[in-house]
């Protein structure tokens, strides 16, 4: 069985490669499907984004990472893959997080979405949390990896 985790992941926090690695010992096989999203301002494009994930997961055998435009019910399906994994950081992410799964199931029956929430460590973490707290200069250390701290402040200085 495989499943999907999809995001923008601009940047992957620390949050988002704990879910990954929760969902790696669930499923046999998780594809993290990056999207080439249209209604945000990304600041890494998705070339980058996708290589940056695949840096963070290379020692996960049983995940891949894979960039995708259009709609995420038509990545899966071209994927084969029934289910999506989302990650719950709090309550106010739910009515979301619940809508955006009922209109994937609506465009594609077949659709199921499975819930995790974050940890305890996890569940204030964002991507643009991040990326200002970089553009400010700010310790980055609960929030996103070493190497990405460094690739969010190169971006950041070549801005």
């Amino acid at each position: 069985m495989k499943v999907i985790y999809p995001g923008t992941f601009d940047p992957i926090t620390l949050g988002h490669f704990d879910i990954i690695k929760r969902a790696s010992r669930i499923f046999p096989s998780v594809i993290i499907g990056v999207a080439q999203d249209t209604r945000k301002n990304t600041m890494f494009s998705l070339d980058e984004r996708v290589a940056m994930i695949e840096q963070e997961v290379k020692d996960i055998m049983n995940v891949e990472v894979k960039g995708f435009t259009g709609l995420l019910v038509d990545f899966a399906k071209n994927n084969g893959v029934h289910t999506m994994v989302r990650g719950l950081r709090a309550v106010s992410d739910f009515e979301y997080e619940f809508q955006l799964a009922y209109v994937n199931r609506k465009m594609n029956h077949k659709i199921d979405t499975v819930f995790l929430p974050s940890t305890e460590e996890g569940h204030f973490i964002s991507s643009s949390f991040a990326r200002e707290i970089a553009k400010l200069g700010g310790d980055l250390s609960q929030l996103v990896s070493a190497n990405v701290a460094s690739m969010l402040t190169s971006k950041i200085n070549s801005l």
